[in-house]
């Protein structure tokens, strides 16, 4: 698990530098691989590209700090619930995640840090999913 987050940590530090533009890119990819999912949101996407790039910073600075980390997610999967999103949206987003990720990552992307945030990610999603689940009983 150390080295696990030490990819996490390290990748994401190498993406920090461009901002915006790796959450630019997310959208641009999800949506180009995606277009059902487009109606979920807002027409202009600025508001929520900020708020994303601010959430990977919150999960990478938070990743050790479970109750923090678990909290946050819970949170977001209750709101994201309210928005239209659906489990089986998960795996695009996933997908588009990792997509941008690896993109301005550079020589800091292996096939270990892909692996990384693959399990990552399927933490999020899961907590995300089932206190969405939880909040539309």
């Amino acid at each position: 698990m150390t080295t696990e987050l030490s990819h996490i940590r390290s990748s994401f530090a190498a993406v920090q530098p461009y901002g915006t533009q790796v959450t630019d890119y997310f959208y641009e990819h999800l949506f180009a691989n995606n277009p059902g999912v487009r109606p979920l949101f807002a027409a202009h996407i600025g508001d929520q590209r900020d708020r994303l790039w601010a959430a990977l910073g919150a999960l990478v600075n938070n990743i050790e700090n479970t109750e923090t980390l678990t909290g946050m997610l819970q949170n977001l999967g209750r709101r994201h619930v309210g928005y239209g999103a659906l489990a089986e949206h998960y795996p695009a987003v996933g997908a588009s995640l990792i997509a941008s990720l690896r993109h301005f990552a550079g020589d800091a992307w292996t096939p270990e840090v892909e692996e990384s945030w693959a399990a990552v990610y399927g933490v999020i999603s899961t907590t995300m999913i089932s206190a969405g689940e939880a909040a539309s009983v």
